[in-house]
């Protein structure tokens, strides 16, 4: 649906809506980041195992940078996307994150309690299998790729089955893939970061709390917001913890209430229709400040959260997310990589140990009690979306980049696709199976 249709108002037709209109309704696709997304992988796999293999993986190693005197920036522009682009990545989920816990699914313990216990199953079972098969070998330090989830593909799985899937199940693994997003960041802060500096630290906690006291005095101006943003970024990225956590912190210190009540907001829309019927519109010297007041008055309507949400998750869908899988999916296939120990464990612990995890832990915690089933989510239709949370992919990459190197980290990778392949094969074929179809009569099985 395109703004013009979400405001209900008929603009003006012009020459380039005719070209912008097919690509918005592709973008509001909703397994449209998906589709992009695996075209991006399969065309890093081609050119990584074709004759311009060279210069295609060479371009990832490109140096680039800003150099001031003495002090210099440079880095791969792997480095950049991986480092820098994902910042905003993971600055999405960290909204997303608040989103859920202050309005969502997340705030209600009863609901939230099935969805926490299934994505720690989902994390601890995989990782400790993954260590179980490669303790005390070259890959130990790769027990955090089993943990990851891809919320991309995922979504677009239950997308491509459509009116099958049952709301309650969406909603239930959109929040076992958040929860299991936070695992995967404290993973990351924990487990895979580097000696730390604790000025550095410091400098990106005090840009940190900066944020919300800037929210709170009213400066909300985006580029002032932005400067900061990137000197918390600069200073995590000096500090040892990786950069990405500056990304996280800042989503989740962004308010999630609107600074203007729906109430006050209704108020502001009569006084403008009194502005545009009466002189105060006729009166051609003061027009452009007052459109920049219901500019600001309409903005200030919705939180920042949900603003900055909806701002940049086309940016992170369609372009952050396919250019990291350009750079960092692009693995020379060799056929002894997919047998590599390395591989193999990832294979298991995503397709095996991810869904034993999600479904065992969701029992142990409705026969305990404290939760229960979503209606008309069945044990069957459980053990298919464990399987499609298998499917670690852009996280799981991630993971495996700050976790091995050379060799060990090629052969992760074939892991990592191999299983998402099988995982996302699996978990749909199971769906379509154990799911009624549209319109079936035949009531779905009730959990017990």
């Amino acid at each position: 649906m395109s703004d013009r249709d979400q405001a209900g108002v008929l603009l003006p037709q012009q020459p380039i809506d005719r070209l912008i209109a097919p690509i918005e309704r592709f973008l509001h696709v909703e397994a449209a980041s998906g589709i992009v997304l695996l075209s991006c992988t399969v065309v890093a796999l081609v050119l990584a195992n074709s004759g311009w293999s060279e210069g295609f993986l060479g371009l990832w190693n490109t140096k680039v940078g800003i150099q001031l005197g003495s002090v210099e920036l440079m880095h791969s522009l792997q480095h950049w996307i991986n480092d820098g682009a994902m910042a905003i990545f993971f600055f999405v989920i960290g909204l997303e994150v608040k989103r859920e816990i202050v309005l969502g699914e997340l705030r209600d313990a009863r609901k939230a309690a099935l969805p926490l216990a299934a994505a720690l199953g989902g994390m601890v079972v995989p990782a400790g299998l993954y260590l179980a098969l490669q303790h005390g070998k070259a890959g130990q330090s790769g027990w955090g790729i089993s943990m990851a989830t891809d919320i991309a593909f995922v979504v677009g799985c239950m997308a491509v089955l459509g009116p099958r899937i049952p709301p309650s199940f969406r909603v239930m693994i959109l929040s076992l893939a958040i929860v299991d997003d936070i695992g995967a960041i404290l993973v990351i802060a924990i487990g895979y970061s580097e000696s730390i500096n604790l000025i550095a630290l410091g400098l990106g906690f005090a840009g940190v709390i900066l944020v919300p006291g800037m929210w709170r005095l009213g400066i909300r101006n985006p580029l002032v917001h932005g400067a900061v943003g990137i000197g918390v970024w600069l200073a995590f990225h000096e500090s040892g913890v990786h950069a990405t956590i500056a990304g996280v912190l800042l989503g989740l210190v962004t308010p999630a209430s609107a600074h203007v009540s729906s109430g006050v907001f209704m108020q502001g829309i009569r006084r403008v229709g009194e502005i545009f019927r009466g002189e105060g519109w006729a009166n051609t010297a003061h027009r452009a400040a007052k459109v920049r007041v219901m500019k600001k008055f309409a903005r200030e309507s919705i939180s920042p959260v949900e603003y900055l949400e909806g701002a940049l998750h086309p940016w992170v869908s369609f372009v952050i997310m396919p250019m990291f899988a350009l750079a960092n999916a692009g693995v020379p296939f060799v056929v002894s990589d997919v047998l590599d120990p390395v591989a193999l464990t990832i294979v298991v612990s995503l397709t095996i140990g991810k869904p034993i995890g999600i479904v065992g832990a969701s029992w142990i915690a409705v026969r305990a009690g404290i939760a229960s089933l979503p209606q008309g989510v069945s044990w069957p239709v459980l053990v298919g979306g464990g399987l499609l949370a298998g499917i670690g992919f852009t996280m799981a990459l991630f993971i495996a980049g700050l976790a091995l190197e050379g060799p060990l980290l090629a052969t992760a990778k074939v892991g990592v696709l191999g299983a998402s392949v099988i995982a996302g094969v699996a978990g749909m074929s199971l769906l379509l199976i154990v799911l009624p179809r549209p319109g079936d009569s035949t009531s779905r099985e009730e959990p017990t």
